[in-house]
């Protein structure tokens, strides 16, 4: 009995090579993205305005702005607890554009380790 190989399955050599340019083109959007991203900032405001903090692609903190009025010595926690939200909330928004836009190069499939 003979093996079929189904249509569009050969080329050898020639398929080879373009996958590999097409992984290489992938990888090339995938370092310039990621490059892209990280010299970004991204912003987050909560408190109704109270707590804005930037951070950079590289999820570092830029700035940290304070409205003097959420200043209460009496209850440090509500700043805290504020100043944890601006920053989770900012670094997410760097995760999530990550993904939403690395999703675009790679057409939806996870690739570990990348980003």
């Amino acid at each position: 009995m003979k093996a079929r190989i189904p249509k569009n399955m050969g080329g050898g050599a020639q398929n080879m090579n373009s996958m590999i340019k097409q992984a290489q083109k992938m990888q090339d959007q995938i370092t310039e993205l990621q490059e892209d991203i990280e010299a970004r900032d991204f912003s987050a405001v909560v408190g109704g305005g109270a707590v804005e903090v930037v951070v950079t692609g590289k999820k570092t903190i830029k700035s940290l702005t304070i409205k003097p009025e959420v200043v209460d010595p009496e209850d440090i926690e509500m700043l805290q607890d504020l100043i944890i939200s601006a920053v989770n909330e900012a670094v997410n928004n760097v995760e999530t554009t990550t993904e939403t836009e690395m999703s675009k190069i790679t057409g939806g499939v996870s690739l570990p380790g990348l980003f």
